[in-house]
């Protein structure tokens, strides 16, 4: 009873505003409400580590089943007045994480930590913030970072495929989140936001996921020997569309707990640009992105972390790309449109594109793995029953060059994303 009255109270106490960048136009000064999805797949393909290693020894592996709970957030915000309030977020990923302590009488009662589920528990925001008007607001804490498409439009009501977007789910943090500051403001048909950061951590970059690990901390603190900034503009020429550009530049490198006397001269600079847009109608819902990083120093990042990060640190321990890109193009379809009038129901039809490699280009000396450049093609339908739920379902492919195999696979899900206070 104790456990469960915890939860509730950490639950309450940590939670967060739904939307991460913008104040929450409210009836009333608090507001709770969350976002959640549960999915099923089935991947006709090979689970295996060594399947692109060794491509030609799973060409005709056995299919393999998931069912999975991606995010379950909750959310709160509250507003103080006079221009004060507060937000929090509070996200349990893939069922959060389940652990006991437990005596084992086969190790002369030894005490042993039990980890009895995996996933993770993460306080994905929480700021203050003070608005002194439209166009100016600061907010300070643990925020969104901004860049690309997904990160800004994260909710599973916002994109059409059961999980979210690969392309940037995999070569960035995703839902990227840090703590810093940020100021932002509406000015006519123009949103802007700039953010002071920390800088990631280099050593937990690595091939496939790029800078994916990098954001937050394996620690009870942020790194911080060296800093970051983002910024994000967005232009909206009319209520269905919208166009936006993000950014971000910081050093890397020097952010970690080991010392790199004999890398001195090397900061490891991370540069991204990146586009995106999204047109929405009743009848017709298009999205799209384009972001491109570049990395000063993957040699001697990737050679670091190779010789000197020891199997119990939480670096990768591989080759780290110079270049990475991502792009993807989303067309969706309300058939309901064809018959009704009504906003609700809506059934959406869809196909999504994506392309995006962790390695695109490599330092010279780095081995470049072929097989982390990915074609990835989607469709399925989209089944809005009210604004607030979504039931899913695609079937997806991912394509390689041919020395590899492609990878084919069927998932449904349901979601929801709203507040449950007016």
């Amino acid at each position: 009873m104790k456990n469960v009255l915890f939860v509730l109270l950490l639950l309450f106490s940590s939670l967060g505003a739904l939307n991460a960048q913008d104040s929450i136009p409210v009836k009333s000064r608090l507001q709770i409400g969350g976002y959640g999805e549960v999915a099923m797949s089935r991947n006709f393909y090979s689970d295996e580590w060594q399947r692109y290693t060794n491509a030609a020894n799973y060409k005709d592996a056995k299919s393999h089943g998931r069912f999975d709970i991606p995010h379950v957030v909750f959310t709160v915000f509250y507003d103080f007045g006079h221009g004060w309030s507060i937000g929090s977020e509070i996200e349990f990923e893939h069922g959060g994480v389940g652990s006991a302590i437990e005596m084992e009488a086969e190790e002369t009662g030894e005490y042993e930590t039990e980890v009895e589920r995996g996933g993770e528990v993460n306080l994905e925001q929480f700021w203050i913030q003070k608005s002194f008007n439209k166009a100016l607001n600061l907010r300070i804490g643990h925020i969104i970072v901004p860049v690309g498409l997904t990160n800004q439009y994260h909710l599973p009501t916002e994109f059409f495929t059961v999980y979210r977007p690969e392309g940037e789910n995999t070569i960035f943090p995703c839902t990227w989140h840090e703590t810093g500051a940020s100021l932002w403001g509406v000015v006519s048909r123009f949103r802007y936001e700039l953010q002071f950061l920390p800088g990631l951590d280099s050593d937990r970059f690595g091939s496939e996921g790029f800078i994916n690990g990098s954001a937050g901390s394996p620690y009870e603190f942020k790194i911080a020997n060296s800093y970051a900034g983002a910024f994000r503009l967005d232009y909206y020429g009319s209520k269905k569309f919208r166009i936006g550009l993000s950014g971000y530049y910081g050093q890397c490198f020097s952010n970690s707990l080991t010392k790199k006397t004999k890398y001195k001269d090397n900061k490891g600079e991370l540069f991204i640009g990146a586009v995106d847009f999204t047109y929405k109608s009743r009848a017709l819902i298009m999205r799209g992105n384009f972001d491109y990083a570049h990395l000063t120093d993957s040699r001697e990042i990737t050679k670091f972390n190779k010789e000197n990060m020891s199997n119990a640190s939480p670096s990768p321990k591989t080759a780290v790309g110079s270049d990475a890109l991502c792009g993807s193009f989303a067309l969706g379809y309300n058939v309901i449109s064809l018959f009704s009038t009504t906003a609700r129901p809506s059934l959406f039809v869809f196909g999504q594109y994506e392309y995006y490699d962790s390695m695109y280009k490599v330092a010279q000396g780095i081995l470049d793995y072929e097989w982390c450049g990915k074609h990835r093609m989607a469709c399925g339908i989209n089944y809005f029953p009210m604004k607030q739920i979504v039931v899913k379902a695609e079937y997806s492919k991912r394509f390689y060059k041919p020395q590899y195999n492609d990878e084919p696979s069927v998932s449904i899900g349901i979601a929801y994303a709203g507040f449950f206070t007016k």
